[in-house]
């Protein structure tokens, strides 16, 4: 046993402890502080990181011993740090934790990478953080909310960040000692919306990118790091009025999107599903969402969530479509789809391909709304749902981006 002695959170403490003992080991079993979480316990997970003199290191291969005399900030000692205090309102507001597991680690790196990387892009945000691993958020959340701090800091510079910063590149980036400790503010409760606490949505598998859930006057958040965004478009020879009109009727706007069904439609709210099959990845979201409209500007924003049963894999995201008149008889309709996916089927979100279908998905609904608006059903007939071979869209999509490699020479 050796006596160890260090400045932990701004306090002197000093244990007795085994010459082996490891930091993490020390911090929670020791000084009582169990906001530092042991994960894999070989340096990997990154669950364990701690600040010691300022720098991110992993506590669970740290011997105590060797960080005797030196300064160690956990999750709890931050209550005064101006980075932390933005980092972990834009976590809150870009939902970037869910079982919170790995938050204390993420949110230790996650500072790091704000002081010493002023400019960082999305890229490298992604290779910093790569050494802390999440099972839950599949990191869109994270990285947008490390993305958002970076943003806010350069577009309004802050005095104590700055010099944070100046002391990190000598070596003295240990976060400040709040005077008192901070007295606990509890919570606001709010009242969600439907479609926010129903477990899936409709169009709510917005990352199917045809569900239609269009808000009225209130854009669309595309705050950068939000989730994926996809931009495409069609045009209909149809004027403006009655594609407007056709647009916000829900029924008819799910029959021409492949895969969707309602199963109760009330006002501008559905709940229903949406299937999807594209190569290896197949997904069948139930969910809700609400139609949001603006008809004097003819744009509309469809918001939803929904949760695949297989793989309880979770979606939400809006989509939002404008209308413009090119001219008396020819209608544009301009599709803006920001959506984000967690669970398993994350992995899918981001890749190049499945980019490229969903734009092929929004080109077939913009074919079929114009079938649709040319041979409208009758009165009181139901609207047939619109077929859909997944084999033969995979297979286009694939094709079309062989022929475009070629066609670049790549």
């Amino acid at each position: 046993m050796v006596q160890v002695t260090l400045e932990v959170n701004g306090k002197r403490v000093s244990h007795e402890a085994p010459a082996r003992m490891h930091l993490g080991d020390f911090l929670r079993d020791q000084a009582r502080l169990t906001g530092t979480h042991l994960g894999c316990e070989h340096g990997v997970c990154g669950a364990c990181t701690v600040l010691v003199d300022g720098a991110p290191v992993r506590s669970c291969i740290s011997f105590a011993v060797a960080c005797e005399g030196r300064q160690v900030t956990t999750i709890e000692g931050y209550d005064a740090d101006p980075v932390m205090q933005r980092l972990r309102a834009a976590f809150t507001r870009h939902h970037a934790l869910q079982c919170g597991y790995c938050t204390p680690g993420m949110l230790a790196t996650s500072r790091d990478i704000v002081l010493r990387l002023p400019d960082a892009d999305e890229s490298r945000v992604r290779v910093e953080l790569s050494g802390n691993l999440c099972r839950c958020t599949g990191y869109m959340g994270i990285v947008a909310a490390v993305m958002s701090v970076l943003a806010d800091l350069k577009a309004q510079p802050d005095a104590a960040v700055q010099a944070l910063r100046a002391a990190q590149a000598q070596g003295r980036g240990a976060a400040p000692v709040a005077e008192k400790p901070v007295a606990f503010a509890g919570f606001t409760p709010t009242m969600a919306s439907p479609a926010e606490t129903t477990a899936s949505a409709t169009a709510g598998s917005a990352d199917s990118a045809a569900t239609p859930t269009p808000t009225a006057a209130a854009p669309a958040d595309k705050k950068a790091g939000r989730g994926s965004q996809i931009d495409g478009g069609f045009q209909v020879p149809f004027p403006a009025a009655e594609v407007w009109a056709f647009m916000v009727d829900l029924p008819a706007l799910a029959s021409c999107l492949p895969g969707a069904s309602i199963e109760s439609h009330e006002g501008d709210r559905v709940k229903g599903k949406v299937a999807i099959k594209f190569g290896p990845m197949a997904a069948a979201f139930n969910g809700a969402a609400r139609l949001e409209r603006d008809d004097a500007a003819m744009r509309a924003v469809f918001r939803g969530a929904g949760q695949d049963s297989l793989s309880q894999s979770r979606a939400n995201g809006d989509i939002t479509y404008q209308l413009e008149a090119l001219s008396p008889t020819e209608t544009r309709v301009n599709v803006n789809l920001l959506y984000s996916l967690q669970g398993p089927l994350a992995q899918f979100s981001r890749s190049g391909l499945v980019q490229d279908f969903v734009r092929r998905m929004i080109a077939d609904f913009g074919n079929n709304v114009t079938a649709r608006l040319r041979q409208p059903a009758g009165q009181g007939e139901p609207l047939a749902q619109a077929s859909f071979n997944p084999t033969a869209m995979f297979f286009s999509v694939l094709w079309a981006r062989i022929k475009r490699w070629f066609g670049r020479g790549d």
